[in-house]
Order: structure tokens, then C-alpha cells, then sequence
């Protein structure tokens, strides 16, 4: 297995050039075959998750939903604090920021972004939890994708480029999930869960997330500063797909939701008149058979 690993990183160093050795001896990091094999578990479960839960009831999963949640928050404001006053103090560069300046900035940057990688490990867990609860209709291609490609493009990340301007998409992408995974953690609640009105406001945050983070790296391809331009071209085209299934979720789930309801006012549907059906206003029973993206 050790002969299999170092012929595996030695293919990836002949492709990508030598890794960064400042991460030597972290967890995960030093061979990839674990993130790997992670992932192929996580689509197995996707897989075979529902079909198990086929003829059994759905669990709740409520204390353990909130604990998660909150968890996740948490730690997506530690990440989010660490990182801006850590290059904000280090003397990091906006536009473009290389991979070796001062070690102590560096070193710590390094340290936070790894429990970045880690983090989306802990973020299968969405999944999982939308198999137990039989939200099956929740598991999208965009979720899935998301997921199981975030993993492992952070395994890479971290081995080659695991500071600079590493830091802004992991910055912005933390603040996101402080929001996202508070309100999450509130909706599991049923007393709370009426009064959360910002959820589709959540998508339109994630977009501008995505331009953003796509906008900066362009910067560095415009103005470089010896960081590798290969990385900074696979980041586009990968927040360029974002964008595109993103703004696609968000079109059919809020665009398509706002039609409808307009279509129901002007037939004078009771639905329409009362604005509730089954006792829950139109905008939580449509929102609750939406998908939920991360």
C-alpha cells in the first residue's frame, strides 16, 4: 500500500508539479487514497441509502440535526474569523496572493483551511440525514456534485496550494454556511420554523458568493504574483458551473414558485385567498418540497 501511494503521488507531482511540504504529516493529507475511499462510500450510501430506507419509517433526527447544525456554525465562524484577520493583519494582497510569504501567516492560514477540507467531510452528513429523514426528492445532482467534488478538489488544494489566494473562496464559502446552517438548525424547530422568512435569500447569497470569488480570480490571472495560473483557471470553470446550476435551482425553485402563485391569484384559487393550505402559509408549503443545496 505505502509503494501504491508514493507511485500515486509521485503520477500526481509529474502532472501538478511537487507538493507543498508544509503539509506533510497532517491527517488525510499524505496520501489520497482515504479521501477517495471516503467518497466512494458517500455515493455508495447515496446509492443504496434510500433503497434501505425504502420500507422503513423516517427518523426524525431532530436533536441530532440541531447539534449538527449549530456544529457546523460554529466552526464555519471560526473558519470565516480566522482567515480574515489572519490575512488581514498578515499583509495579504487582495488581487493576487502567492503561496510563500511570511511563514507565521502562512503556517496558520495553512492550519485553518485544513479544518476547511475536513469540514467537508463532516458536510456528508446533509445527506445522510435527508436519507434517514426519506427527503429523497432533496438529492439532486447539484447536491451531489457539490459534495462529492468539494471533498476532494480541497484534498488537492490543500496539497499544492494550501495558502495565498487559497484563502478568499474558503473565507467567503465560511461566512456563507455561517448563515446557511444557522437558519437550517432554527427550521428544525417547529415553533421557530414560521418566522424564518430569509431562505430563498440564501441562494442569491451563495451566487454572489460564486461571482465574487470568480471576479477576485480573474484579478490574479489579470495581475499575477507567481501563483500557479492553472489553479486559478480551474476555479473559474468551477464557479462557473456553480453559477450555472445555482442560478438554475434558483429559477426553478423561487422564479417558477412566484409564477404559480400568481397564476392561482388570478384563477381565485381558495389556496390563493387564504394563503394557507393544510395550515402552513403557500410560501412553506411550496418551500418545503424545494431542494435544499449547500
Amino acid at each position: 500500500m505505502e509503494t501504491f501511494n508514493h507511485e500515486l503521488n509521485t503520477y500526481f507531482e509529474s502532472w501538478m508539479g511537487p507538493r507543498d511540504k508544509r503539509v506533510e504529516g497532517m491527517p488525510l493529507l499524505d496520501s489520497y487514497l482515504p479521501t477517495f475511499a471516503l467518497t466512494v462510500m458517500y455515493l455508495l450510501i447515496v446509492w443504496l441509502g434510500p433503497k434501505c430506507m425504502e420500507q422503513r419509517q423516517p427518523y426524525s433526527c431532530r436533536g441530532l440535526m440541531v447539534l449538527y447544525n449549530l456544529g457546523i456554525t460554529l466552526l464555519s465562524f471560526y473558519m470565516f474569523y480566522e482567515l480574515v484577520t489572519t490575512v488581514w493583519h498578515g499583509g495579504y494582497k487582495f488581487l493576487c496572493q502567492d503561496t510563500h510569504s511570511a511563514p507565521e501567516v502562512d503556517n496558520k492560514v495553512i492550519n485553518v483551511l485544513w479544518w476547511y477540507y475536513f469540514s467537508k467531510l463532516i458536510e456528508f452528513m446533509d445527506t445522510f440525514f435527508f436519507i434517514l429523514r426519506k427527503n429523497n426528492h432533496q438529492i439532486t445532482f447539484l447536491h451531489i456534485y457539490h459534495h462529492a467534488s468539494m471533498l476532494n478538489i480541497w484534498w488537492f488544494v490543500m496539497n499544492w496550494i494550501p495558502c495565498g489566494h487559497s484563502y478568499f473562496g474558503s473565507s467567503l464559502n465560511s461566512f456563507v454556511h455561517v448563515v446557511m446552517y444557522s437558519y437550517y438548525g432554527l427550521s428544525v424547530i417547529p415553533a421557530i420554523r414560521p418566522y424564518l422568512w430569509w431562505k430563498r435569500y440564501i441562494t442569491q447569497l451563495q451566487l454572489i458568493q460564486f461571482c465574487l470569488t470568480m471576479s477576485q480570480t480573474i484579478c490574479a490571472v489579470v495581475w499575477p504574483c507567481g501563483f500557479p495560473s492553472g489553479w486559478l483557471w480551474f476555479q473559474i470553470c468551477y464557479m462557473s458551473s456553480f453559477i450555472i446550476l445555482f442560478s438554475n435551482f434558483y429559477i426553478q425553485t423561487y422564479k417558477k414558485q412566484s409564477a404559480s402563485r400568481r397564476k392561482e391569484h388570478q384563477n381565485g384559487s381558495s389556496a390563493s385567498t387564504n394563503g394557507h393550505a393544510n395550515g402552513t402559509s403557500l410560501m412553506e408549503h411550496g418551500a418545503a418540497k424545494k431542494l435544499r443545496v449547500d
